[in-house]
This record gives C-alpha cells, structure tokens and sequence, in this order.
C-alpha cells in the first residue's frame, strides 16, 4: 500500500531562513552565516540530506533488532556525504555504523539487514524523480497555516524578541 509523507517549508519572519516540518516536528534550514544571506540558524540541504540517511538507518536497525526480539546497547552512525559540481550534487554517501548488542552477540546480520532495507538508502541508489511545480498563484502559503500561526508563542523569529 502506497504512503504519502508531506513536508512543508516556510520563510520564517525577519530571517532568510526556513521552517520546515511534517506531523507535530520541526526543523530549521538555512545556509551557512554570510552565505546568500544565511545566518547559520539551521542545517543546509546537504546536512539534512547525510541526516536522512544516518537517521532512517538508526530507526532501521532498531525496527529489525525489535521484530527479532534483541536488544541494542549502543549505536552510531557516521555519514560522510562527497559534494562537487555546479549545480552541487552528492556524488557519494558513505556510512560507518557502530552498534553493540545487549546480549554482546554480534551485530553483523542486522547491520546487513538494515543496509537491504533502509528506505532513504536505497531510495537515492534507485533514483526517484523529483517534480517541481510552482503553486497555483491563490493558493496560500505555509506559513498562512503553519507553525507560526497555530503555535504562537512557542515558535518564534529572531526578530520577534524574547520569548
């Protein structure tokens, strides 16, 4: 059965910045400071794209070491992403996975087991297409029903002032 997940993304007030989120989270972007008119305040595509992959193979590895009844101690993830070119792309993705069992068996099988099944992995070795479309010049925004307009208070710009 197909799923749908949706993210969205909304300048945030007095910033060049965004605010993404999808369901009850959040996550800033914006370029690094003095870059295009970053102020540093979040992770650029490239940090969030590494992200992706360490985070969806950490949840991969707990869902398969759940379904087998075994317990993790410990684990980490380093992702190492290669970018070059104009347009920058990523070129290549390398990942270092530590992860000690509870019961100190070896964690080779699941690591192996969640390299075949990690969905943000095999995804970009696949391939997916990627439409862009601008939005119909009525519809409203993000930001019209988003974070800051449902939440006030809690999520704030930094030229809005104190919390």
């Amino acid at each position: 059965m197909m799923q749908t997940v949706s993210a969205r993304f909304s300048s945030i007030p007095g910033t060049e910045a965004a605010l993404g989120w999808s369901g009850a989270h959040s996550i800033l972007a914006d370029r690094p400071e003095g870059r295009a008119g970053g102020a540093g305040m979040g992770f650029n595509g490239a940090q969030m794209l590494a992200l992706a992959l360490g985070a969806c193979f950490c949840n991969d590895l707990r869902y398969i070491a759940h379904r087998r009844q075994a317990a993790i101690a410990s684990l980490w993830v380093t992702v190492d992403l290669d970018l070059d070119g104009d347009p920058v792309l990523a070129l290549a993705a390398r990942m270092r996975v530590g992860c000690v069992m509870a019961d100190g068996s070896d964690p080779a099988g699941l690591i192996a087991e969640a390299e075949r099944s990690s969905m943000v992995s095999n995804s970009l070795i696949r391939g997916l297409p990627v439409r862009v479309a601008p939005a119909d010049r009525h519809e409203k925004g993000p930001a019209d029903a988003g974070p800051f307009h449902s939440c006030p208070g809690r999520i704030r710009s930094p030229s809005s002032g104190p919390a």
